[in-house]
């Protein structure tokens, strides 16, 4: 098999030629009987467990395509691997935007990896949506308007751990291990945001890179500072390596983890079920291991979802769900979108989503944009690991408000 086509995938909707073509100044990437939307994901490297996500997209189009396809058309939803390495990122995604000619880019993942394309997809005026990251970056319409996220920011995240923490422990010294990028950074800014000047005084920083074998030494270095609470901003390999290491030297600090880093076959098993026992994340998700949603109407329609598409798929990773999310927000826009696939138009539906149920959102978690508001999913709920599921509880909060 050639790369190419190990790289692309499909999801039964192959179609390299491209005839028919639009003129590329009314529509790029539409035809008489497809739309084009492009993609990359981490299918190899330290982040390879998120693509099940571009999985989970690939069978949504593919879902939508055996029924009809959108305004006549089918989709052709092109993804690359990247490896979670910027430079590749951008060949790939230039690829994309300059060879495949795609309407627009959705989903692509990692913070790092964005970030090196995001100059120039906003250059280029190409729809660069439902980034797979939290960045608060990608909420800065003025300066990069073809650019919005999806879930959650990461800062926001960070807000509420922090304002949990000083409602426990108000004294408590705070250790932040982070990536040594935007994503974990945004973790430091947001607990900087609620402590404000006490942020020197109560915080001991280390950081990692994601090319890192282990981060066990940064975890004994936390812990010899007398760290009441932790806080990690780290992807999923490092997040099973923490909660494994912290529970194995007898350290027991209130510890958080970020909700990209907490899918109970990716992260919990691997590191020992019985060891996360305590550990608190927060989510906008239905967790498939609540009990509550076992004849949730959302819930179920995922669930057949996955039997019919994703047969094999791993009900236990919440990837699969976060990508359902995303799917079906982006297959909403294009219903939205009216037949007009032009990239003006899909962008100005983009950042027009009045008040969106999804299915496997958490009840009182909308997803909603405006031409000011690029942060689609602004809420979300604690919950913490009992050793066999995440227990939500309080209410679903916003944020701090700093």
């Amino acid at each position: 098999m050639t790369l190419h086509r190990r790289a692309l995938l499909t999801g039964g909707v192959a179609a390299l030629a491209l005839p028919n073509l639009a003129p590329a100044q009314e529509a790029p990437g539409v035809t008489a009987n497809e739309i084009r939307i492009g993609s990359t994901n981490a299918l190899s490297g330290p982040a390879s467990s998120y693509s099940v996500i571009s999985r989970s997209l690939t069978a949504q189009f593919k879902r939508l395509n055996d029924q009809g396809g959108i305004a006549g058309k089918q989709v052709n939803f092109i993804v690359y691997d990247d490896g979670y390495a910027p430079p590749r990122t951008l060949e790939q995604t230039r690829r994309l935007v300059e060879q495949d000619k795609v309407a627009f880019l959705f989903n692509q993942l990692g913070t790092p990896t964005n970030s090196a394309i995001h100059r120039y997809v906003n250059q280029r005026k190409v729809p660069h949506l439902f980034l797979a990251t939290g960045a608060d970056k990608w909420a800065q319409p003025k300066e990069y308007p073809w650019t919005i996220g999806w879930q959650p920011s990461y800062r926001t995240e960070a807000q509420i751990y922090t304002k949990y923490i000083l409602e426990q422990r108000p004294q408590a010294k705070i250790g932040v291990i982070f990536q040594n990028d935007d994503f974990g950074k945004d973790y430091v800014n947001g607990v900087r945001d609620v402590l404000g000047p006490r942020f020197d005084s109560m915080v001991k920083l280390v950081s990692h890179e994601a090319t890192d074998a282990t981060i066990d030494s940064q975890i004994v270095t936390l812990q010899g500072s007398g760290i009441d609470a932790l806080v990690c901003g780290i992807i999923p390999r490092f997040a099973a390596q923490a909660i494994r290491k912290v529970h194995d030297i007898g350290w027991k600090p209130m510890m958080f983890m970020t909700n990209v880093s907490v899918s109970g076959s990716i992260v919990m098993q691997p590191a020992g079920p019985e060891k996360g026992i305590g550990l608190i994340t927060s989510d906008y998700r239905k967790d498939q291991s609540d009990p509550a949603w076992s004849d949730d109407p959302g819930m179920n329609e995922w669930r057949d979802f996955m039997r019919r598409y994703i047969p094999d798929g791993e009900l236990g990773d919440n990837n699969y769900t976060y990508g359902y999310g995303a799917g079906s927000t982006m297959i909403h826009v294009l219903r939205q979108c009216g037949g007009n696939f032009s990239r003006d138009n899909i962008m100005k539906q983009a950042m027009n989503i009045a008040p969106l149920e999804i299915g496997t959102l958490l009840p009182g978690v909308k997803v909603s944009t405006s031409p000011t508001n690029y942060h689609p999913i602004r809420h979300m709920q604690l919950q913490r690991w009992d050793g066999r599921s995440w227990v939500r509880f309080g209410g679903v909060i916003e944020g701090a408000n700093v």
